[in-house]
């Protein structure tokens, strides 16, 4: 007898979410199909408080910039800096102004006021420090690691001064130039200067690696952690901005594949040190190759959820989100013979089904028709995915607001994933 989709339909809780599962996921990864809609980030905050009151999470990480993230977690923390601070600049692709992740943040340091270090929660940036419309400086990321190392290793080991570094890092806007993403001739990616950093990038990140048993005893795990993170990122910004003053027809398709492996990354780094909540757009976290449109060409790549799970097998778990209507943008309610319109026939307004139950439920019939959006900002689920995908989380209508109450957030584009 076919299965009902209405008896496999559950509330939205930490209990629904982790049925389908045998064992606790490490990285639980929550998908969204269009960004800067705040309810989308209310159901994901009341997620991670239960999975925080009734399993061991005690991370989230979010599509946003890496070295960003260490002030909100040093905030929620230890209190560093205020929650104006943070919000500003400890944010990127302006996610910073969304009230659901203030919220986040003010709640996480409420709970974390009195519990010993163990115990509280931690928040994490999985993103390069990259916008759409390029990718920051080196100087952060390998000033740091250097300056780690030099605090903590005898200096003959080091391959180079602070000073050598400045020198060839140089002024800033030469890796900030914002007409070196559309031109690959105004990138500094492929100079002298890019060239010896990229080696001595390599360099730093091989002594930290080599002085381990030292630098653990020196510091801390957690100061090796960091450090780790400052290298990555470091080697990776290095990458991406030879990637954008390459001229050959992969430019476009190495840069989006270079953001999705510095994600991965920074993933598999969170979940060796416990159980992680994962919210990033859906098309970064699913195991199918990824596909978007950028300057009218086609792109496709193996994104970070991709790369993850091939890491981690049945550690990684991903949810993909989908919606019924965002009016204010322009999407009615979806046609009855997409994925979407049958989900929208229910009666509850938010819901989460196993995914290969609701594939299991749909039997003999034909296939749901792919769901094609009028607003390039909201990426419909696509029906073929549903065999990779563990749970589908579906939110009925969106509120709607006014135009004028909905900008842009500030360098990023509604159309950004």
């Amino acid at each position: 007898m076919p299965i009902d989709i209405k008896d496999i339909a559950r509330a939205v809780d930490a209990a629904a979410v982790m049925e389908p599962f045998a064992a606790r996921p490490r990285l639980l990864a929550l998908g969204e199909p269009t960004h800067g809609e705040d309810t989308l980030l209310e159901v994901r905050n009341e997620l991670f408080r239960q999975l925080v009151a009734h399993g061991d999470y005690r991370t989230i990480a979010i599509e946003s910039d890496c070295l960003a993230g260490l002030l909100v977690d040093a905030y929620v923390t230890s209190g560093a800096g205020s929650l104006d601070e943070v919000m500003e600049r400890g944010f990127s692709h302006g996610f910073g102004a969304s009230a659901a992740n203030r919220e986040l943040v003010r709640w996480m340091r409420a709970f974390n006021e009195g519990r010993p270090a163990p115990e509280r929660l931690r928040f994490a940036g999985i993103d390069g420090p990259l916008e759409m419309a390029g990718a920051a400086s080196p100087r952060q990321a390998l000033t740091a690691l250097h300056d780690h190392l030099a605090r903590h290793v005898d200096a003959e080991l080091l391959p180079c001064t602070a000073h050598t570094l400045d020198r060839l890092l140089g002024a800033d806007d030469r890796w900030t130039e914002p007409a070196a993403m559309t031109d690959p001739a105004r990138s500094t990616g492929r100079s002298a200067e890019a060239r010896e950093l990229r080696l001595l990038a390599d360099d730093l990140v091989a002594l930290l690696e080599e002085q381990t048993p030292h630098l653990i005893a020196a510091t801390s795990r957690e100061d090796l952690d960091r450090a780790r993170l400052y290298g990555r990122t470091a080697t990776g910004l290095l990458r991406y901005h030879r990637r954008m003053a390459d001229t050959s027809a992969a430019r476009m398709t190495r840069l989006v594949g270079e953001r999705g492996r510095m994600m991965a990354d920074n993933l598999l780094a969170l979940a060796a040190r416990g159980p992680v909540l994962v919210h990033a757009h859906n098309a970064h976290l699913q195991r199918e190759k990824s596909a978007m449109r950028m300057g009218g060409r086609p792109l496709e790549w193996w994104s970070a959820g991709a790369l993850v799970s091939a890491r981690l097998g049945t550690e990684y778990a991903f949810l993909a989100t989908a919606l019924g209507t965002i009016r204010h943008r322009g999407v009615d309610a979806p046609p009855p013979d997409t994925l979407e319109g049958l989900l929208y026939a229910l009666p509850d307004d938010r819901c989460v089904v196993d995914a290969r139950r609701l594939a299991a439920s749909l039997g003999d019939a034909p296939a749901p028709a792919p769901r094609v959006s009028p607003w390039f900002g909201y990426a419909p689920l696509d029906p073929a995915h549903l065999a990779t995908i563990d749970g589908v989380v579906f939110i009925r209508d969106l509120p709607e607001v006014p135009a004028t109450a909905a900008p842009e957030s500030p360098g990023t584009p509604s159309g950004r994933v």
